[in-house]
């Protein structure tokens, strides 16, 4: 029972001596790492990539974190909102730049239906920031089937969604000058 206990004792010191080791030489490991902070206050490093970008969870409680970017065009993205709002909204994601509509029949078309996706890619009022891609369906029997993308209904939904971004820049413009 002695021998028992004498070698229970010296394995639990043994392994409190590993484990204040082992804690010791990982701090002294930590100690010669460099931390360089980001170029700017503004900017935030993401925990899980490493890239600049994203939002400051923890830190400075003192400073201001009202100042949260989006990440797309503001104007792109209300005039898109505006433009698809003839039909239901399956999926918004604003800081992805996504919008996703649910299946549209238009009236005088009782055998298709339509669904587009708006991209906004971009964080600058340009004809490049904005991308449609729109489904058509037709019915067969009962069931609806892929017939592929209307690619005119797409530039020309584009079309809408930049020209009704440059009529509300137009109107914010005319009111901050007034």
């Amino acid at each position: 029972m002695t021998t028992f206990y004498t070698i229970s004792k010296v394995a639990s010191s043994k392994g409190l001596l590993s484990l204040v080791l082992s804690t010791t030489f990982v701090l002294a490991a930590c100690s010669g790492l460099e931390t360089t902070p980001p170029e700017t206050p503004e900017e935030h490093v993401s925990v899980f990539t490493g890239k600049p970008g994203g939002i400051k969870l923890f830190g400075d409680s003192n400073q201001a974190t009202t100042n949260v970017n989006m990440p797309v065009n503001a104007l792109l993205w209300r005039a898109a909102l505006d433009i698809a709002s003839f039909v239901p909204l399956d999926d918004v994601d604003t800081f992805g730049g996504t919008i996703v509509t649910e299946w549209h029949q238009p009236a005088e078309s009782s055998n298709e239906r339509l669904k587009f996706t708006v991209f906004i890619v971009g964080v600058e009022l340009r004809s490049d920031a904005v991308k449609v891609q729109t489904y058509i369906q037709k019915k067969l029997g009962k069931d609806w089937v892929d017939s592929g993308r209307d690619e005119a209904l797409a530039h020309k939904l584009e079309d809408l969604i930049l020209t009704r971004a440059r009529e509300l820049r137009a109107s914010s413009v005319s009111e901050t000058t007034q």
